[in-house]
């Protein structure tokens, strides 16, 4: 077990030496082979990031109240005169850290299920782009892994393309949470960020947008192919504000890596979620992966099932600074086509058939 610990604790500093120095130190054992050793280091990785997610930000904000409380509150009242000093950071572009990107922790994270990055068109640095992203899934692990770090290659694939994910601006209000989250790149998801990002930042900028958000997480389940899109039409009102070009970006097996009790529409239970939902700004689900030493039981961790992230073509976006109506409907309509397309074109090479169909609501 210290091993095993050893092993990530060289993981999350993103020293892959000496998580493979630790694994072949490993002594030949009955009860634990390389591989599974392996797989473990694989699932917590994955764990590391559900629990950051769920809870940093609320123990973080616990944690720095009690030392104030304490005889080194200089050291949390130091600590929040800066974060006021620093409040508006998020919305201006981040702190995005080359480093925190490409720690061998994401690795691991990433061949966990595993994620896949799939590349069909070029993209040019002297322009922008918005990536709309579907489907959410429970905790949008696609896009995370594949836009909010480096485990698969993305500006290797995409050079002079600097990605941003956009993520609950609710989440840069919580202590050492925004910073872990600015470190990725991930910036709020609300129009002063994605317009200072695309404006302000020069070319080359690909803002993801997940654009079913919150309400979309409560129909995803495995089997399920529908993307809440008819009436999200704002991210394509802000393209042509800006003049950037929609990407659209779609995950197969995104829903497949989480069991999730559904709730009938209409029912008192889905009303309690929606309304949940529009208060805290995230949806509430019901949901279960399995044990972290055991697919058999019952946790947070989730189902390892593929996920392969396909970028498709990008759709030219002319800059209208007051666009109207009609031509941001008829560009969400372009852009619902093509993510109709790009489904078609590549469901039966990642496990769904010919007849499968992806469901716009």
């Amino acid at each position: 077990m210290k091993t095993i610990l050893a092993a990530y604790s060289g993981a999350m500093r993103g020293t892959g030496t000496s998580v493979l120095s630790s694994l072949k130190d490993l002594p030949t054992t009955p009860w634990m082979s390389r591989s599974k050793m392996e797989k473990h280091l694989q699932a917590i990785s994955v764990l590391q990031w559900v629990l950051s997610f769920l809870a940093m930000g609320a123990a973080c904000t616990v944690l720095l109240v009690y030392i104030f409380c304490t005889d080194c509150w200089v050291i949390a009242a130091m600590y929040i005169a800066w974060l006021i000093f620093d409040w508006n950071t998020p919305k201006e572009g981040g702190r995005r850290s080359s480093w925190v990107r490409n720690w061998t922790v994401w690795s691991y994270f990433r061949d966990y299920f595993p994620i896949r990055l799939i590349k069909t068109h070029d993209l040019l640095p002297s322009r922008n782009y918005i990536f709309g992203y579907h489907p959410h899934g429970i905790f949008c692990f696609g896009a995370f892994c594949n836009f909010g770090t480096e485990a698969t290659g993305f500006s290797k694939r995409f050079p002079g393309i600097r990605p941003s994910l956009a993520t609950l601006a609710g989440n840069f209000r919580f202590p050492v949470l925004r910073d872990y989250l600015m470190s990725g790149g991930i910036c709020p998801v609300n129009r002063n960020s994605i317009n200072y990002l695309l404006s302000r930042s020069g070319s080359g900028n690909a803002v993801v947008i997940v654009v079913g958000g919150a309400a979309e997480s409560l129909d995803c389940a495995p089997g399920m192919n529908s993307v809440t899109l008819k009436n999200r039409k704002g991210f394509v009102k802000l393209a042509l504000q800006q003049g950037a070009d929609l990407v659209p970006v779609y995950s197969f097996g995104e829903n497949e890596v989480y069991k999730q009790f559904l709730f009938e529409e209409g029912s008192w239970w889905r009303f309690a979620q929606k309304r949940l939902q529009k208060i805290l700004g995230f949806a509430p689900c019901i949901f279960h992966g399995c044990g972290l030493f055991s697919s058999e039981s019952w946790g947070l961790v989730p189902y390892c099932k593929p996920i392969t992230t396909v970028v498709g073509e990008p759709i030219t976006v002319p800059k209208f600074e007051d666009p109207s109506q009609d031509v941001v409907d008829m560009y969400h309509a372009m852009y619902t086509k093509s993510l109709k397309n790009l489904f078609d074109n590549y469901k039966t090479r990642f496990g769904l058939k010919e007849s499968d169909t992806l469901l716009i609501q």
